[in-house]
């Protein structure tokens, strides 16, 4: 569903390099993670798959078809995003059903009032919430209105930003939950971008980690647990991960 190669990315007045030689897979169905330090260019990886920054080298194809380097939307019927903050991202003055709308409108879509209904129930919603504002809403109910707005095209991926970091603790595993739950119900491929490592070992198979903009190593989530690593980044970024217990190998 997602092939990456020999990506590079420099952002900014001196073309500072962002993302450097990045390569990786993802195939149909899979949750893939990519973890890492803050500002080590997790994010700006999911803008580049998502259409959202221009000017960047190598080869990005997405469902086989093959991305431009010109910054354009991404196949929305094909691939959507989750942002971080899920308040950030909804407008405060657009009602939930408005805001889920607003992809029906765009893309001359008929069955509009049947997605938002379906959309909310399937993350755990409903009708009820059509009519509220994201002032009335919680952290939690605010990033599933996000989620059911990234599905109302019924993409085939989701990108997730940090999907669980702006969320309290208590609400956190609610809404990873439901991400799990939803990949399960609809074969859904993930690519989940997170400096938190035990979420991502929770929601994905396969890890690359990444430092200063590069890859330093991929691995299965198994021998991630097991502490079968070969990196000394690796083994350093595991070590520092709070509340995330490895068995050595």
């Amino acid at each position: 569903m997602i092939e990456v190669r020999n990506l590079n990315v420099a952002l900014g007045q001196g073309r500072r390099p962002v993302v450097r030689d990045l390569s990786f897979f993802v195939g149909e169905g899979e949750a893939f993670g990519i973890v890492g330090e803050s500002g080590c260019g997790k994010t700006t990886v999911l803008r580049a798959l998502a259409g959202l920054i221009s000017g960047w080298s190598g080869e990005i194809g997405i469902a086989g078809v093959a991305r431009s380097p010109r910054k354009t939307k991404m196949l929305p019927e094909i691939l959507q995003m989750v942002f971080q903050d899920p308040y950030g991202s909804l407008h405060p003055r657009q009602s939930v059903a408005r805001a889920l709308h607003e992809a029906v409108a765009i893309h001359g879509l008929e069955d509009g009032e049947e997605r938002i209904d379906a959309a909310l129930e399937r993350v755990g919603l409903g009708p009820k919430f059509r009519a509220r504002y994201p002032h009335e809403l919680s952290g939690g109910e605010r990033q599933r209105v996000a989620i059911a707005r990234a599905l109302m095209l019924e993409p085939r991926i989701l990108l997730l930003d940090e999907p669980t970091s702006a969320l309290d603790v208590s609400i956190q595993a609610e809404v990873v939950n439901l991400l799990t739950a939803l990949r399960a119900d609809r074969n859904l491929t993930y690519v989940l971008v997170s400096h938190d490592l035990p979420l991502v070992a929770h929601m994905c198979g396969r890890i690359a980690v990444m430092r200063e903009g590069a890859v330093v190593e991929e691995l299965a989530v198994e021998n991630l647990r097991a502490g079968r690593v070969r990196q000394p980044f690796t083994r350093q970024f595991l070590a520092a991960s709070r509340g995330y217990a490895a068995q050595p190998g």
